[in-house]
C-alpha cells in the first residue's frame, strides 16, 4: 500500500508527497514533530502538519533569507537568528568568514536534536565556533538586547502555535532596540497567493513599517511552500536593499550557490502587481 503525506493549504487545496518511510514521529512539549523519507523531495521536516524543509528545495530559503542581506551589508559581523531548529539558516551564515558570532535563539530543543540525527544536510553546523545557541522564547530574549546585532533573522514558523510571538508589534519594536544603526531585520512573510494568509501578510507588514523606516518586501519560488509564491520581509533603519546593495563586494566572498545572485537580488524586489496592491492596502 502507498504511503502519502498530505499539507493542508486551504479548505479546498491539499499538496501530497509520495513517501518512502516515516523516519521519525514525536511530540514535544510545544509541537508535533515528524520527519519522512520521499521519493521526490528526500526528507521532509513536519512540524504541527505544515512541511517546515525538503531537502531538495531548503537550499532557496536558507540562501534567501542569508545572502540578500549580507549582499547590502557585507561587514555584518554579530547575527542574531531567533527559530532555525533546522539548522539550514546557521549553515549558510557560517559559510562567511566575515561573521564573527551568532547567537540563535530556538524554543524547541527537540527539533534541533531530531534534525541532528535526521536531516544532517541542514542541521551540519551547530558546532561551530562562532555559534551560540539558547534554547528559549525568542521574544523574551530579544527584550533584554539593545545596540548589538548587525542583522536579526527571523526564521519562523507561523504566525500560530508556538511562532506567534514573533509576529508582533512589541516583538518588531524590541528588535528595532537591538539593532545597531545599520542593522537588518529579514523574516519570512508568507503569501498572498491564497486569500486566507492574505490577512496574515497585511497585519505583519504593517506591523514591521510601524517599527522600522525601512520596509520592504522580496520573493523567491519555493515548490514545496503553499502557493510556490514565497515572500520574505527587509527592514532597516537606514539601509535601502537595492539602492545600497554591494554587489562586488559580496561576490568577493566567492560562495557558490545554487538559487541566489546579485542579479536576482536586484529582481526579487520587483514584486508582482497583486503582492503590491495588498502591501500598499497594509
Amino acid at each position: 500500500m502507498d504511503l502519502w503525506f498530505t499539507e493542508k493549504h486551504t479548505d479546498d487545496v491539499n499538496f501530497t508527497i509520495k513517501v518512502k518511510k516515516q523516519l521519525y514521529s514525536g511530540k514535544s512539549y510545544y509541537q508535533d514533530i515528524d520527519v519522512f523519507d520521499t521519493y521526490e523531495f528526500g526528507r521532509v521536516l513536519v512540524l504541527d502538519g505544515f512541511i517546515m524543509l525538503t531537502e531538495k528545495d531548503e537550499y532557496i530559503y536558507h540562501e534567501m533569507v542569508t545572502a540578500v542581506p549580507m549582499a547590502v551589508n557585507p561587514d555584518i559581523k554579530n547575527v542574531l537568528v531567533i527559530g532555525a531548529g533546522d539548522g539550514g539558516t546557521i549553515r549558510e551564515l557560517t559559510r562567511y568568514p566575515t561573521i564573527e558570532h551568532i547567537d540563535m535563539v530556538e524554543i524547541d530543543k527537540q527539533v534541533v536534536e531530531v534534525c541532528k540525527q535526521y536531516l544532517p544536510q541542514t542541521a551540519c553546523k551547530f558546532d561551530d565556533e562562532r555559534v551560540e545557541l539558547y534554547f528559549e522564547d525568542g521574544l523574551k530574549y530579544v527584550r533584554r538586547k539593545q545596540n548589538e546585532y548587525d542583522l536579526i533573522i527571523v526564521d519562523s514558523t507561523d504566525p500560530f502555535g508556538p511562532g506567534e510571538g514573533l509576529f508582533t508589534k512589541e516583538f518588531y519594536g524590541n528588535c528595532f532596540k537591538a539593532l545597531t544603526d545599520t542593522g537588518i531585520l529579514i523574516n519570512q512573510h508568507e503569501s498572498t497567493y491564497y486569500d486566507s494568509y492574505v490577512d496574515m501578510v497585511k497585519r505583519t507588514h504593517k506591523r514591521i513599517g510601524s517599527a522600522f523606516p525601512v520596509t520592504m518586501v522580496y520573493q523567491a519560488h519555493i515548490p514545496t511552500y503553499p502557493s510556490g509564491h514565497w515572500l520574505f520581509g527587509f527592514a532597516s533603519k537606514n539601509l535601502h536593499p537595492v539602492y545600497d546593495m554591494q554587489a562586488e563586494k559580496w561576490e568577493q566572498f566567492g560562495l557558490k550557490m545554487k538559487y541566489y545572485n546579485t542579479k536576482l537580488h536586484q529582481g526579487c524586489f520587483a514584486l508582482p502587481n497583486d503582492v503590491l496592491e495588498v502591501l500598499e492596502d497594509a
